[in-house]
């Protein structure tokens, strides 16, 4: 049933799409504060350069799942005559918070580990004896963090949540850097002091480049980067059917969150009336959302062709 105000409200697959969004986000939030604490408090306690590297990335983490659940919160507004597509690029918007927050992680993690190891190098400091548990509290971490990112992989493929999406991506960072933190201090252990900082260092630079990936992806949603080849081909596939297409001039279409909005120009036969043309618009429109999922709205604008069917 058509809401009194005309605006469009989500359906309700989209409603329980969004309570996995938010778990998604409660749980990387309480997760992320429970392993800064633990890996801040052992890592000072156990003397480990790369396990309090790896407790800062944490609480850099707890920041921005605060600000991503702002976002996430706000994009989950219903539409509104300002915004008749709803507001779900607060999604791609929170993408972006993540994948600044895992650069910065990443270039802090890094400095801070180089600037140990020329330390060490040169004499200025002496490392102090790693306690075996900092070892067993890499390993927790990459437990915990294993749940966490399958449980937003899962979310993500269900969602098409950017934001989730880059969560996942992060929590797969947190489990990579985790375990170099391990193989750090496990050198360490046996008695090579100089691997600690280097796992440290490594891994800072796996957790930037993701970082640059995500927000690179994020870019490219908000400037409406053209569709995929595969994309124009879905939409012209559903056209093929339609009768009275000729051919099709030109695709755009850009994402509104987990939705997407077309502007398409077929061609018809000059020789039709207004109305006629017009019906065939409607036609490709109704054809294209029924067969291409998650397509918010569809504008199909016509030109003047002769005669003709669209080729395969």
């Amino acid at each position: 049933m058509k809401p009194a105000d005309g605006v469009p409200r989500p359906p309700d697959g989209r409603v329980k799409q969004r309570r996995m969004i938010r778990l998604v986000v409660n749980l990387g939030l309480a997760g992320n504060a429970v392993l800064a604490a633990a890996k801040l408090g052992l890592g000072i306690l156990g003397h480990s350069k790369a396990l309090l590297a790896d407790g800062i990335n944490s609480v850099s983490d707890v920041v921005y799942f605060l600000v991503v659940k702002f976002f996430v919160g706000m994009s989950g507004k219903p539409a509104d005559r300002e915004h008749p597509y709803g507001h779900h690029q607060y999604e791609t918007i929170a993408a972006l918070v993540v994948g600044a927050f895992v650069v910065t992680s990443g270039l802090a993690i890094f400095w801070d580990a180089v600037d140990s190891l020329f330390d060490l190098i040169k004499g200025k400091e002496t490392p102090a004896a790693i306690a075996s548990f900092t070892l067993w509290t890499a390993a927790g971490t990459v437990a915990a963090k294993l749940f966490l990112m399958f449980q937003a992989r899962r979310a993500g493929r269900v969602t098409d949540s950017l934001a989730v999406k880059a969560i996942a991506r992060d929590h797969r960072n947190d489990v990579l850097a985790s375990l170099g933190v391990g193989a750090g201090i496990l050198l360490s252990l046996s008695g090579h002091p100089w691997a600690d900082p280097i796992a440290g260092a490594a891994v800072a630079v796996i957790v930037a480049k993701t970082g640059f990936s995500i927000l690179l992806e994020s870019a490219d949603e908000l400037m409406n980067t053209l569709p995929s080849e595969e994309m124009k081909e879905r939409f012209a596939a559903s056209l093929r059917d339609v009768p009275g297409v000729v051919s099709i001039e030109d695709i755009r279409a850009h994402r509104f969150g987990p939705y997407l909005v077309a502007n398409i120009i077929i061609r018809v036969n000059s020789a039709l009336r207004v109305g006629e043309a017009d019906e065939i618009a409607t036609a490709a429109e109704t054809r294209l959302r029924e067969d291409v999922e998650m397509l918010r709205k569809v504008y199909v604008h016509i030109h003047p062709a002769e005669g003709g069917r669209l080729s395969g």
